[in-house]
């Protein structure tokens, strides 16, 4: 729960949400400050039992003990939890770049004289601004879609089988996620080439 909590503040090149990139690491009191400033009282009291079940956890694992491996299937679950909203992120990112990138292109690129490529740039601005307002739509139907997160303990958690999962499953989200969100292009209309003739 709380990995989904952060992940729904997340800041990344492709989606644009404000606040942390998924790889930061609250290391200092202020970006702990920070994060829990932006969370509404429900999700504080999630997270706050989320963090007291964690550390009970914790403390009932001896630091010498190897913990046991977690399963195939809650491998899988993992992976498949971490992916869901990624795809909504990814359809969404992808979706709105290409049709606004269309539209810039189409209108104000013609009359600025702005490159396609400029005008995907320009797209792709609107995306990630778009995307702000968008991720707490992508989490409430992520969350309806009812995924859930495998039992692990902490020290299941932390090992790197399961963070390979939780990798894996984000980079399959966000690539099904932007292939999807490229639909708009069957829709197209072909540009038309004239050829002078010499």
């Amino acid at each position: 729960m709380v990995e989904w909590l952060l992940l729904s503040r997340t800041s990344t090149a492709s989606f644009g949400f404000p606040g942390f990139k998924i790889a930061d690491k609250l290391h200092s009191r202020q970006l702990a400050q920070d994060f829990i400033f932006r969370l509404n009282h429900k999700e504080r009291a999630i997270l706050l039992d989320e963090l007291q079940r964690f550390q009970a956890q914790a403390a009932a694992i001896k630091e010498d003990a190897k913990p046991e491996p977690p399963t195939k299937a809650q491998l899988k679950t993992l992976l498949a939890h971490s992916a869901v909203p990624f795809i909504g992120f990814g359809f969404l990112d992808n979706l709105i770049m290409i049709v606004a990138g269309d539209y810039i292109d189409a209108t104000i690129g013609i009359t600025l004289g702005i490159s396609t490529m400029a005008a995907a740039g320009l797209g792709n601005t609107l995306s990630d601004v778009a995307g702000i307002g968008s991720a707490w739509y992508v989490e409430r139907i992520a969350s309806k879609i009812g995924v859930k997160s495998p039992t692990l303990t902490p020290a299941q958690t932390a090992l790197s089988r399961s963070r390979w999962c939780i990798n894996l499953g984000r980079a399959l989200g966000v690539t099904i996620g932007c292939l999807l969100g490229m639909f708009p292009l069957l829709f197209r209309k072909k540009d038309v080439t004239v050829v002078e003739n010499q």
